[in-house]
């Protein structure tokens, strides 16, 4: 007499089982990875670090926003701190740069044509003290920050067009001057948007 190997009937209930198992730990997951954990980690963030959960999003006096202290942009006004130099303008969503080497001919050319516009906009500052952060690009290119010295050497400019003295001025960049993370990491740097918010006060 011989045994059946296998019984059909079987098999389609455990097949059946298995679908369902999977079914519900596939919904489980969706509900958990999908829905709980999002709404969680939101309001933690919210909870703990609304500003930077929110864009790091900076304000003016009168409440409106002017932009995120994570990411530059161009300031126009000569009479303002201008930031490093930006290929992709600072749009956020194009970030990284072209990374070209320092002899490629198109960085030849930009750089040249920085320092001629250097000098056309700071007659009073030798092309000789123009910090080459100030004419390249960041590896993002979205730099919100300079070097100290990239802010000292534009207050000559700055304090002709507005009538603010040098030393207000100076006193100012030294005053948002931030020191390197856990004092040994890093350049000192300051937040160009914050620095010209601070200098939009003075001007009134």
């Amino acid at each position: 007499m011989s045994v059946p190997l296998t019984d059909n009937g079987n098999d389609n209930q455990s097949g059946g089982s298995v679908f369902l198992i999977a079914l519900r730990a596939g919904v489980l997951f969706i509900v958990l990875c999908g829905i709980v954990y999002p709404l969680v980690s939101t309001g933690l963030a919210q909870l703990l670090f609304p500003a930077q959960a929110n864009g790091s999003l900076l304000k003016d006096k009168d409440g409106h926003v002017v932009g995120s202290e994570l990411i530059g942009q161009n300031f126009t006004d000569l009479s303002y701190f201008q930031g490093r130099v930006s290929s992709i303008e600072y749009k956020a969503e194009a970030s990284g740069s072209n990374n070209y080497a320092p002899s490629n001919p198109d960085m030849l050319a930009r750089m040249k044509a920085s320092n001629e516009q250097w000098q056309k906009d700071n007659p009073d500052v030798p092309l000789a003290q123009l910090p080459l952060a100030l004419v390249t690009n960041s590896g993002s290119g979205l730099d919100p920050d300079i070097t100290p010295q990239s802010a000292l050497v534009q207050i000559p400019r700055i304090s002709k067009l507005t009538g603010i003295s040098a030393q207000e001025l100076e006193s100012l960049v030294n005053e948002h001057t931030i020191d390197r993370d856990l004092g040994i990491f890093g350049d000192k740097r300051i937040n160009v948007l914050k620095l010209n918010l601070a200098l939009s006060e003075l001007k009134k």
